[in-house]
């Protein structure tokens, strides 16, 4: 019987096989990078996610210290309270939550300052500053001037529909949501929001809190008074100034 011819090889493009080649390569370095991130880098993350109970211990005493502060801040004479020179303030969240109790967090969240650098316009009432002060060493806040409170409004303003972040792009949303009021554009909301006219309050409930941006140069990070040379507390018309670095 005669032998079966052997049968010529498939020829394979040069190109072809080196991508092979290629890719190969590419899923060993994949698999051995895996392999190392599982062995070292894995455990690493897991160690860092485990709290040391001197760190719960630091933690709460912390923010046991925070809460004795804002007690202490409260007692002052109300007459300590800076009587304001504007119905208008503007005010920034400036620190985290690291040391924050949830009272003050609490606060914040009342004031609408869930996250750093978000501020919202605010009446100056009694009650603000009261809130204001127990928050001290979290915010700062001043009087802005029209061109500032215009630029915000125009520049970062957004609406809140339906719990979503709507852009003031068109006067029709503003019509639809505070019509009823007069309000149907948003020089109308500046001009509400300037004087704190009557329907301040539903403007504000209707602006989302203005996302700023963090200053080139920074901040000192002390949460003592601006008077004192720190960041928080009240810096009247120089607010102003820290808004145009954010804005």
């Amino acid at each position: 019987m005669a032998e079966a011819e052997p049968q010529a090889l498939t020829y394979i493009p040069e190109v072809i096989l080196k991508k092979r080649k290629h890719k190969e390569e590419s899923i060993a370095l994949t698999r051995k990078t895996q392999l190392e991130l599982g062995q070292n880098g894995g455990k690493k993350r897991r160690m860092d996610d485990i709290k040391r109970p001197e760190q719960f211990v630091r933690e709460f005493r912390d923010k046991e210290l925070d809460l004795i502060r804002m007690k202490q801040r409260t007692k002052r004479a109300k007459s300590a309270l800076s009587i304001p020179n504007s119905k208008l303030l503007f005010v920034i969240r400036i620190h985290g939550k690291n040391d924050m109790h949830p009272k003050t967090r609490n606060i914040l969240y009342k004031l609408r300052l869930t996250r750093i650098f978000h501020g919202v316009f605010l009446k100056a009432t009694p009650g603000v500053l009261e809130l204001l002060q127990k928050v001290e060493p979290y915010v700062t806040y001043g009087y802005p001037n029209v061109k500032n409170v215009s630029d915000l409004i125009y520049k970062k303003g957004y609406g809140k529909i339906d719990n979503k972040r709507v852009p003031l792009i068109d006067n029709n949303i503003i019509e639809q949501a505070l019509g009823k009021h007069g309000i149907v554009c948003l020089e109308d909301i500046v001009h509400e929001v300037v004087n704190a006219g009557p329907h301040f309050k539903e403007i504000i409930g209707f602006l989302g809190s203005f996302l700023l941006n963090k200053p080139k140069e920074g901040l000192s990070g002390k949460k003592a008074l601006y008077i004192d040379g720190g960041d928080t507390g009240n810096r009247e018309n120089q607010i102003n100034d820290l808004i145009n670095k954010m804005n």
